[in-house]
This record gives C-alpha cells, sequence and structure tokens, in this order.
C-alpha cells in the first residue's frame, strides 16, 4: 500500500483534462439539482466534490457516467461527449456506487473473472486480472470465500476492485467510505490514493472533509446545486483569514452570540460559529499572543470557556465560512441526489 496520500504532487506528464463540464442543469420536477454546472478535472489527479447530501453530487455523477441525460449544457469525458458518443465513454471508465454491487453468493475470485467475461476480456485475461487485483486490494486470501462472509471494508475493495478490472483510464467513486469504519476507511484512502499513477483520474464524491483534504489534488465544494469554490485544499484553506486560527468552545452555547459581540473587534469580519455547539473560529493574526486577549474579554463577560486553542486552518473552517454552517455528517442524513 502507498502511504503518501496528501494528493498534492505534481503530475507534471497528464497535461490534458480528462473531464470537461459546462453548463449541466438538471431538474427532477420543481427540484434543481444541478443549476449550471461547470467545471474541468485534470488527467492524473483525485478530484474531490464535496458537499452535504442532497447538493447533486450523485445527479453530476450519473450524468458524467451516462446513465442520466442532462436537461440543459453538456459534458466530455475522455474526450468524447456524453450526449453523442455515450457508447464511446463507457469503456473507458468506472464506476463504483454508494453501496457495493457485488455478487454475495460468489467468491471474490468469482466475482472479478465475471466482470473480466463481461468486458469480453477472454478466460485467460480475466484470471489474470482477478488474481493481480486480489493482490492489490489485499483481498488474495479471502478470494475463493463467498462474499457474504466479508467484512463492510473487505466488500467495499472488492467493489472498487471490480470496476478495475478493465483498466479503465477515468474513475467515478460517489461516496466511497460511506458506512466504513475508520480503519477501513483508512484502507481505501491507501488504495484511492494509489490509483492516479500512470495518468488514471479518480473522480469522487464525499461528504467527509478529511477525506478530501487527505485524498484531492483539487476540489469543489457543492451546495444547492451550484459549484460555490473550486481550488486545491491549500486555496481553498487560505479563504479563511489567515495561516492559523482561534478554535474556541463555549460551557454555554447559548451564550454563543454574547461571545461573538464581545470579540468583535479582533474577529473583524472573519469569524465563524456554530450556535447550536458553542463553537467558534477566528484568525489569529497577532499569534498565540490572541489566546489571553479572547480569554480576558469572555471573562470579563461572565463567559466560560471549554476548549480553547490555536490551529491551522481546515476544511471544516473553510466550508463554514463558505456556506454560513458546518458539513453534515453521512452518519445523520439518509437523502441523496
Amino acid at each position: 500500500m502507498v502511504s503518501n496520500l496528501n494528493g498534492n504532487s505534481a503530475k507534471s506528464d497528464c497535461a490534458q483534462d480528462a473531464i470537461i463540464v459546462e453548463g449541466i442543469s438538471k431538474h427532477f420536477g420543481k427540484i434543481k439539482a444541478l443549476d449550471n454546472i461547470s467545471l474541468n478535472v485534470g488527467e492524473g489527479i483525485v478530484f474531490a466534490l464535496l458537499g452535504p447530501n442532497g447538493s447533486g453530487k450523485t445527479t453530476l455523477i450519473r450524468i458524467l457516467t451516462t446513465l442520466l441525460i442532462p436537461d440543459g449544457g453538456t459534458a466530455r469525458v475522455g474526450g468524447f461527449d456524453i450526449r453523442q458518443n455515450a457508447a464511446s465513454i463507457r469503456p473507458i471508465i468506472g464506476l463504483a456506487g454508494q453501496y457495493p454491487a457485488v455478487d454475495e453468493d460468489l467468491t471474490g475470485k468469482e466475482n472479478l473473472e465475471m466482470i473480466g467475461q463481461l468486458y469480453h476480456l477472454g478466460n485467460a485475461k480475466s484470471r489474470t486480472r482477478s488474481g493481480e487485483l486480489l493482490e492489490t486490494f489485499e483481498l488474495a486470501d479471502a478470494g475463493n470465500r463467498r462474499v457474504k462472509t466479508y467484512s463492510g471494508g473487505m466488500r467495499r475493495r472488492l467493489d472498487l476492485a471490480a470496476t478495475l478490472v478493465a483498466e479503465p483510464k477515468i474513475l467515478f467513486l460517489d461516496e466511497p467510505t460511506t458506512g466504513l469504519d475508520p480503519r477501513s476507511r483508512f484502507g481505501l484512502w491507501d488504495v484511492i490514493g494509489k490509483l492516479t499513477k500512470d495518468c488514471h483520474t479518480v473522480f469522487l464524491t464525499t461528504q467527509y472533509l478529511e477525506e478530501a483534504d487527505r485524498l484531492a489534488d483539487k476540489i469543489a465544494i457543492m451546495e444547492n446545486g451550484h459549484i460555490i469554490r473550486v481550488g486545491t485544499p491549500a486555496e481553498l484553506k487560505g479563504c479563511c483569514g489567515g495561516e492559523t486560527r482561534v478554535k474556541l468552545k463555549l460551557v454555554d452555547p447559548n451564550q454563543t452570540k454574547q461571545a461573538l459581540e464581545l470579540l468583535r473587534e479582533l474577529g473583524k469580519d472573519q469569524m465563524n460559529s456554530i450556535e447550536a455547539t458553542g463553537d467558534i473560529s477566528l484568525p489569529a493574526d497577532g499569534g498565540t499572543a490572541i489566546l489571553s486577549d479572547v480569554v480576558r474579554r469572555l471573562d470579563a463577560g461572565g463567559i466560560q470557556l471549554a476548549e480553547l486553542a490555536l490551529t491551522q486552518p481546515t476544511l471544516d473552517d473553510v466550508f463554514l465560512a463558505i456556506t454560513g454552517h458546518a458539513a453534515e455528517n453521512t452518519a445523520d442524513t439518509k437523502k441523496t441526489m
């Protein structure tokens, strides 16, 4: 397994755009799932589409993989138009949906060999690819076991392996680590981080801020059918007003508004807060000296602190600054669009 997961190394040999999206829109009745979406995804990178449930991420994936026809706009995947050349796109892409699509009554090896047969690879090539992928995804010891005996993480890795049987150049992963325990999630991150070698492109959707930060070369933040910000993780974090920030949590969340007023002079127009939890973030322009000033001001107002720290900006700060609210947790919501 590879250990470098930051996804930020230069890939100078991959200069083309693997995916070009121009003005894509999609409606479901009165619901506007996508509203004039445009973006470019270069070859050989991990591109993360980050947003809460219902923001339109899965709808865009379905359009780019030719499963849905947009109401407006167009896109090119691997150089082919999604409207005019859908049949040319399907052989060059792999798609792993939100839930594993493997046959539980077959073994892991049989699942991969069956995929090879569906792609007309022939018996010998299918067996070879199956063996290679079982090794790559650390499933060789379980290859002859029925999938119904696999853990959730093993099934997810097998599902991802199945998308690679035909060696596609572009992979679409729709919330690939949803429902996995932390250990399985970290293991799958290792695998995804390895896939961009040789100019393979990975387009993934996620609600996990840490996942996007760890894996992606480039991130697009999506909400309510709109792309509201695009950039590298470092560029997005730069929008939060400084290299470091003060993060604090109040003992009583009901005092959040009062605390914001007391800290307004320090935070200027760059404070973020979550009133329900009493979390506040503001730029640390004065370095560590600002901490004593924060404590003094809140103490004068009779406000008690539960936590106080000086931290580097995270994608949580970015999401909060851009959207005005925290990102949702996948586990807390069921609806997907």
